[in-house]
């Protein structure tokens, strides 16, 4: 007799038809199927879910391929090597995979595959929430099989492994990132056992490639609160390994102000602020990273206390090398150093007697990412004190509303020289130098200074007061 969440699992697998047909199909080839893996997980928590993982019990590569006869379907992807096969049918990601058993070489995470037994399959999985499967057998439609207290597990919001741990981490070690990932995502506790195997295994990470560690690591970014994953890197020292900028931050004090006292704890918790206006994972990434230049420019000075002196602009330029390494994608570069050199502007412009030419200068040079930059500001307000918070929240408001004043009057929507470098060249008669761009230069700052205005007309007229200090000179 089924039991009331075997009863609901059926009714929610009855309604996709993919499922319907595979065990239909399954029942005319006399072959075992079962569903299983983060499909069985998430049904089970009630998340959407766009990937569907097929066991069989056989030849996985047959048997999609009579399900992909069955459904017209031509593009399927087969990977003999694995005994895997993948295609998509209505919005759905369809993996098929063979039950198998794995071994592997130390030297490297990619396993040695042989044909295995259903038990064997489910064993080699990574997380016992991942171990769940249902069958599809048409006598046993909806059945839960769980070899490894998955089910327990779930309820419970634990990260476990069915094996041990060191044994699991050792096999494939990316493993490690991939629980403290699950963590995020799902806002579950991490079993002691694992966490004190990714502290021992965590240099084992160095036989992963670099883009699978920094994809995993980026999921954690993207997940509804970073900071439990980033916590549980940092207690398990994996953090050392894989960003060691951020590890060192912890423990790093800086005045209380509306800042948390410790770096580290102060950048959490600026992530997870950002993480409720945005999905953008480069913003939270810019959160992230907003202050990795504190540590190296923390000095001690007599009756302020520490302080971190151009900490936002060495931190722009670590970013390249930062980048490089993480294998992280090179166009978002520009945008991360913009907002990590700019994060201490908006505060400074707070002051009544700013000036229209400052104001200026901060909307050009954040240009498009300007709304992003002023997220991220309101993002560092980490204050326990909300008398404070909400003086710095207006201070950003009043920010932003000279800035909207000044766009409005100076028209700084897209601001260049409004005098084009082929006039240049021919009212100065010059050919295509830095001359050109060194008067271009000069128009654009004057008109952030306020000496002129940002229209063409007096734009004009500033370069005909101005040529020739260029032309003669060499």
């Amino acid at each position: 007799m089924k039991s009331e969440l075997e009863i609901l699992i059926e009714k929610k697998i009855s309604r996709i038809k993919i499922i319907r047909f595979i065990s239909d199909t399954a029942l005319d080839e006399h072959v075992d199927v079962y569903a299983v893996g983060g499909f069985v997980r998430d049904i089970i928590l009630d998340r959407e879910r766009n990937d569907l993982d097929i066991l069989v019990i056989g030849s996985g590569i047959d048997f999609a391929q009579k399900i992909a006869v069955g459904l017209n379907i031509t593009n399927v992807a087969y990977y003999k090597n694995f005994g895997t096969a993948h295609f998509e049918f209505e919005s759905m990601n369809i993996e098929f995979v063979g039950a198998r058993k794995e071994s592997y070489d130390r030297n490297t995470r990619k396993p040695i595959v042989e044909d295995g037994t259903f038990l064997e399959d489910i064993s080699r999985r990574d997380f016992t929430i991942n171990t769940l499967a249902i069958s599809l057998v048409k006598n046993e439609f909806g059945k839960l099989i769980d070899t490894f207290n998955g089910f327990d597990d779930i309820k419970n919001k634990l990260i476990k492994t069915p094996l041990d741990p060191i044994k699991t981490f050792e096999d494939d070690p990316l493993r490690i990132m991939r629980a403290f990932r699950f963590a995020a995502q799902l806002n579950f506790n991490i079993d002691t056992s694992i966490m004190l195997a990714a502290e021992k295994m965590r240099e084992r990470l160095s036989i992963v490639s670099q883009e699978r560690i920094t994809e995993e690591f980026l999921k954690i970014l993207a997940s509804p609160k970073p900071s439990i994953g980033l916590q549980s890197l940092f207690n398990s020292r994996v953090l050392e390994v894989v960003f060691p900028e951020i590890a060192i931050m912890a423990g790093v004090d800086q005045r209380k102000d509306y800042h948390h006292k410790d770096v580290f704890l102060h950048t959490l918790q600026v992530v997870d602020n950002i993480s409720k206006e945005t999905e953008n994972v480069w913003l939270r990434f810019a959160a992230l990273v907003h202050d990795i230049a504190k540590p190296p420019t923390k000095k001690f000075v007599e009756g302020i206390g520490w302080t971190f002196h151009g900490h936002e602009d060495l931190g722009a330029r670590m970013m390249k090398k930062i980048f490089h390494r993480m294998k992280l994608p090179l166009h978002q570069l520009e945008y991360i150093q913009k907002l990590v050199r700019l994060h201490l502007r908006p505060i400074a412009l707070a002051k009544e007697e700013v000036t229209d030419s400052a104001i200026r200068r901060f909307v050009v040079n954040a240009g498009e990412d300007l709304e992003d930059l002023i997220t991220l500001c309101r993002a560092d307000i980490t204050s326990k004190n909300p008398v404070k918070v909400e003086k710095y929240l207006d201070n950003y408001e009043r920010v932003m509303q000279k800035v909207r004043d000044v766009k409005e009057r100076d028209k700084l929507r897209e601001f260049q020289s409004p005098v084009r470098g082929e006039e240049i060249m021919e009212i100065c008669g010059l050919k295509p130098s830095r001359k050109v761009g060194d008067i271009k230069t000069a128009i654009e700052e004057a008109i952030l200074d306020g000496k002129i205005g940002n229209n063409y007309e007096e734009a004009y007229q500033y370069l005909l007061e101005i040529k020739n200090q260029f032309i003669n000179t060499d």
